[in-house]
């Protein structure tokens, strides 16, 4: 396969695959930033201690994260079919790329705001904020850094899942490399493809790391 006749197949994958991780990355940071404040904050030392509450949350988490990805996108098919009325293409793998990222980032979230020191949540309390204030205006934006730095390992591991998501009719760049590279035997556009998918990791993980720098010499 030449040049000329790669270039219209790589471009079409590479936009699918940068939507579906856009996309579930904003899914999850929405519902992941909330869950992963939660289990802070129900904690038994948190600012509204809720232990029971949040050890079945825990649970919850636990197990969406122990779930292996290609299994939890075949378990979930139902869902996703309810959700967005079909099993195959872009959108349809939006859902399990979302519900198997979210848990992973929520523990990500956990570990980021509980680096923040407690005497600053203590000043904060002293001075009669109220709980949403704090996470608000001190866990939130003291954990910054970490939050960013852990986003950037889930859209990471978000382009892996998508890349995976192509051996079940996903599209993007996994789909391209199964159908061509595995049963077609185009042994350069496997290549092509792989060194594509390391480039937009190194790029995008440069990125957050830069972005997490910056916010940290605030």
């Amino acid at each position: 396969m030449t040049w000329e006749e790669m270039l219209p197949l790589l471009w079409p994958a590479t936009v699918e695959t940068a939507q579906m991780v856009g996309w579930s990355t904003l899914f999850t940071l929405l519902l992941g930033l909330p869950l992963g404040v939660a289990l802070v904050v129900f904690d038994r030392d948190g600012l509204r201690p809720l232990p029971a509450f949040k050890t079945g949350l825990g649970f919850v988490v636990n197990v969406g994260r122990s779930l292996p990805f290609i299994v939890l996108m075949i378990a979930i098919i139902p869902f996703t079919r309810l959700v967005v009325g079909t099993t195959i293409g872009t959108a349809a793998f939006v859902v399990p790329l979302t519900v198997g990222a979210v848990p992973f980032f929520a523990r990500l979230v956990e570990t980021a705001l509980r680096e923040v020191g407690t005497d600053v949540v203590q000043a904060a309390q002293a001075m009669g904020a109220s709980r949403l204030a704090i996470v608000r205006k001190v866990l939130l934006p003291e954990a910054l850094p970490g939050l960013v730095a852990g986003l950037t390992v889930t859209v990471v591991a978000l382009i892996g899942y998508s890349a995976m998501a192509g051996t079940l009719g996903g599209g993007g760049l996994g789909d391209l490399a199964v159908r061509y590279g595995y049963q077609r035997f185009e042994t350069l556009l496997m290549i092509v493809t792989v060194v594509l998918l390391l480039v937009i990791v190194q790029l995008l993980q440069s990125l957050g790391d830069w972005v997490a720098r910056r916010l940290s010499h605030k």
